[in-house]
């Protein structure tokens, strides 16, 4: 399961039963989560239960797999419960069954077949003239749009204007970058959090359902309602790029989130009162294994990019890019000296490395990110960094981490070393005891009520 695949799960898994019963009336949905959140194991078990009008006894789910294939088969069905796909049923006086749940039967059963009138596929639109919008216009509409929040991230934090792109974000995102913590306000100043730098690193598709479902998180503050929005999410990533589709049988809320997911560059509307929308690569990959940026123009940043970081044991570095984005990520923790048209230069020193770490950054996130774009000549090389320059940045950042501030609570002046030793070794059992100095009868804790509870205890059996 893909990184996308995992965060989207994790989303999908704290969603009440009644959630799914009306998720899965849609046939889009259905066959989205089938194809995209299940292993094979799984997909085989509910291809074989699909048109099986009785239960199937567990023994006979269970021998058509390997006895060495055991615990495949557990995780398989355990998954296959938490998404309220398979469903157990007990009779007196039979062996235990499994069975699909309705309605996801019945909609995948749709999907697979055809029929019906519930238009969960979209409905295309005929449109001519200076309303057709070709692939390559989506492409670097995506590219443009979904560039442009994450220079927002990047650029506002090291206080350089990556908005030449002319994308201009709305006042919508902008409280969603923050109010997912993946930016801090300070001052007025926007700086990038730990969090939002290990979203920089991550593939594009999981950028955008990583976006997608803090999106989902702030449905209810929206007016929306959070199983129609994950729906119509489902929906879009059964689309089919370059071909537009009429908005006549949309909700208010689908409405609404076609003029918000527009400002990701995930759909494009020519206008807010178009009577059509087009879905660009970043919505047509959303439930598919496929890269939002791969076999695209839009991977012409990125996979230039990937390979294009030399570093030196002097601590230079030479990054042969003319991509504003990816030299503004490396501003965040390099000191840039000079800048040609495909390259920049410049130097990892103790001030970047600490101004990094001000913001939240780890060394370890910096070493990853180095090692990720290394040189393909670097890259042959094991390790592929020098082994000076990873250690200084690890040392840079401790030097910053000699001092931590842990609230709690002391526990001083106990009469006899046994009454010091009982509730010391009872908060080390429960896991809060911080530091403990035996000599002075003293021990720090991060929580105080269970061990002000034990000393009370204590307390009313010598009374």
């Amino acid at each position: 399961m893909s990184a996308s695949s995992l965060r989207s799960f994790e989303y999908l898994e704290g969603l009440p039963g009644t959630t799914f019963n009306r998720l899965y009336k849609q046939p889009s949905t259905a066959l989205a989560i089938f194809r995209r959140m299940l292993p094979h194991l799984a997909k085989s078990f509910v291809m074989a239960l699909l048109y099986i009008s009785r239960p199937m006894p567990v023994t006979d789910l269970e021998a058509w797999v390997r006895p060495d294939g055991r615990r495949e088969r557990d995780n398989a069905v355990n998954l296959l419960e938490r998404l309220h796909i398979l469903a157990s049923v007990t009779n007196p006086g039979k062996p235990r069954a499994y069975s699909l749940t309705n309605p996801f039967v019945a909609s995948l059963r749709l999907a697979l077949t055809g029929g019906g009138g519930h238009n969960s596929f979209g409905v295309p639109a005929n449109v001519s003239g200076d309303d057709i919008v070709t692939i390559p216009e989506l492409d670097e509409f995506a590219r443009r749009q979904w560039e442009g929040v994450l220079g927002y991230m990047v650029g506002s934090s090291i206080g350089v204007d990556l908005s030449n792109s002319g994308v201009e974000l709305s006042p919508g995102v902008q409280h969603l970058l923050r109010g997912g913590g993946l930016v801090d306000i300070k001052g007025r100043r926007v700086e990038i959090t730990q969090d939002g730098f290990a979203f920089i690193l991550q593939e594009v598709n999981a950028q955008v359902w990583t976006m997608l479902i803090l999106y989902l998180q702030n449905a209810e503050r929206l007016s929306m309602d959070e199983c129609e929005v994950l729906s119509f999410l489902f929906t879009l990533g059964s689309l089919e790029l370059g071909v537009p589709y009429s908005k006549a049988n949309l909700t208010p809320t689908q409405c609404q989130m076609l003029h918000d997911l527009s400002d990701f560059g995930i759909v494009h509307e020519a206008t807010p009162e178009a009577s059509h929308f087009h879905p660009t690569r970043l919505a047509t990959t959303l439930t598919s294994d496929a890269g939002g940026l791969r076999s695209s123009s839009l991977a012409s940043s990125a996979e230039a990019n990937r390979g294009f970081i030399v570093i030196e044991t002097n601590y230079r570095v030479y990054a042969y890019t003319s991509s504003n984005l990816q030299i503004a990520i490396l501003q965040l923790f390099t000191r840039l000296i000079t800048r040609y048209p495909n390259m920049v230069a410049g130097k990892i020193t103790r001030e970047s490395i600490r101004r990094a770490v001000g913001m939240g950054i780890t060394s370890d996130q910096i070493i990853s990110y180095l090692t990720t774009h290394a040189h393909p000549q670097m890259a042959k090389k094991q390790p592929v960094l020098p082994a000076t320059v990873v250690d200084q940045i690890r040392l840079w950042q401790l030097e910053g981490d000699r001092m931590k501030a842990t609230p709690g609570f002391l526990f001083k002046e106990f009469n006899t070393q046994a009454d010091y030793e009982a509730p010391c070794r009872y908060a080390e059992e429960i896991g809060v005891l911080v530091w403990k100095q035996d000599t002075q009868r003293k021990f720090f804790v991060t929580r105080h009520e269970q061990v002000a509870a034990f000393l009370r205890s204590r307390s009313g059996k010598g009374g």
